[in-house]
C-alpha cells in the first residue's frame, strides 16, 4: 500500500477536482477497512478530524502548489 499523503496526491491529480478526489476518497475508505484504520491514524497524527482530513490536506497542497508558481513569476519580474 502507498503511502496515504502519495494516494491523496494521485487522488488529485487523477481527478483534477477537490470534491471528486475527495468523494473517490470516500467511496474507497468505505471498502476498505484497512485504509479507513490507515486514514483514521494519520488523521489523529496530523492534526485533522477525520471529517475532513482529506479536504483540508487537498486545500493546503494546492495553496502550497500555487505559491510555487507565484514564488517563480515574482522571479521572473524581478530580472526584467
Amino acid at each position: 500500500m502507498e503511502n496515504i499523503t502519495d494516494l491523496f496526491i494521485r487522488l488529485l491529480e487523477e481527478f483534477r477536482s477537490v470534491d471528486i478526489a475527495n468523494r473517490e476518497f470516500s467511496r474507497m475508505i468505505d471498502d476498505d477497512p484497512d485504509l479507513k484504520a490507515k486514514y483514521a491514524e494519520w488523521c489523529e497524527e496530523s492534526g485533522y478530524e477525520d471529517r475532513d482530513g482529506f479536504i483540508e490536506f487537498a486545500e493546503e497542497f494546492i495553496e502550497t502548489q500555487n505559491s510555487i508558481w507565484d514564488t517563480l513569476t515574482d522571479y521572473d519580474y524581478e530580472d526584467q
